[in-house]
């Protein structure tokens, strides 16, 4: 839709919908939602939109791809609520995720340098309780707190696949071993960038199989990728919010 439409020009919820691909009924739901200003209404009552609600359209779905669903619609019904200082504080914690979320990689990829390819131990490796306080061997509650996470989530990452630790045979205690260590470190991170259990599951498998970190570069290059489409998703979407912001006043 234009930007040549003035404000006194009615347009139809259909209007609105037509050139976004949307129902009327999702026009009506952001606008109860907040995302767009009130409509007017016809003698009769139907809605009727002008082209400010349009640009607030365009500047909700550039908002999206950047900030997520319920992000762009909190600072789109902050700016409609005149309260646009607490929308660029929305923004502002979004850019501040994208950018911990670059640092999170740098971390990975950090870290992944600083791991050297691992071979499991055998499964006669630390049976013995000598073994537990040596090179490699560590119970789940050390783990869980050298990562920052709860124990419960290393079971959870055991049932999903993503770390084997063996069983003491006299205590029945969880034993990590270096490559189980290796394999948690980077399920940590990983989920940290946004991955799934279901996405971590196959490339732990790989790295195991190939006894390496190589498959993991080509997650990373994605990882790279998705960062780079948020930033500039970012862009556009500031871009839509600011021509709204002006065509408001």
């Amino acid at each position: 839709m234009g930007r040549n439409l003035q404000s006194g020009d009615r347009l139809r919820p259909v209007d609105l919908a037509r050139g976004h691909g949307l129902s009327t009924q999702a026009i009506r739901n952001y606008e109860e939602a907040g995302i767009l200003p009130a409509a007017g209404r016809t003698p009769h009552g139907y809605r009727t939109y002008t082209s400010l609600h349009a640009g607030a359209l365009r500047a909700f779905l550039a908002l999206v791809p950047g900030h997520g669903h319920q992000t762009a619609t909190s600072i789109m019904r902050a700016v409609n609520q005149g309260a646009v200082d607490g929308a660029f504080r929305l923004i502002d914690e979004s850019h501040a995720q994208l950018l911990d979320d670059r640092q999170t990689l740098q971390a990975v990829e950090s870290a992944l340098r600083d791991l050297e390819p691992t071979t499991a131990p055998g499964p006669g490796v630390g049976s013995e309780p000598a073994a537990l306080s040596g090179p490699g061997g560590t119970f789940i509650g050390p783990l869980a707190g050298k990562l920052g996470i709860r124990p419960a989530t290393l079971r959870k990452w055991e049932r999903a696949g993503l770390v084997r630790p063996r069983r003491d045979p006299q205590t029945g205690y969880r034993v990590y071993h270096e490559a189980d260590v290796r394999d948690a470190r980077l399920a940590h991170q990983l989920r940290r960038g946004g991955y799934l259990l279901e996405q971590i599951a196959p490339l732990i498998a790989q790295v195991r199989a190939a006894g390496g970190l190589e498959p993991l570069e080509a997650a990373l290059c994605d990882w790279h990728g998705r960062l780079s489409a948020r930033g500039r998703a970012m862009l556009t979407g500031a871009a839509e919010l600011e021509a709204y912001l002006r065509e408001r006043g």
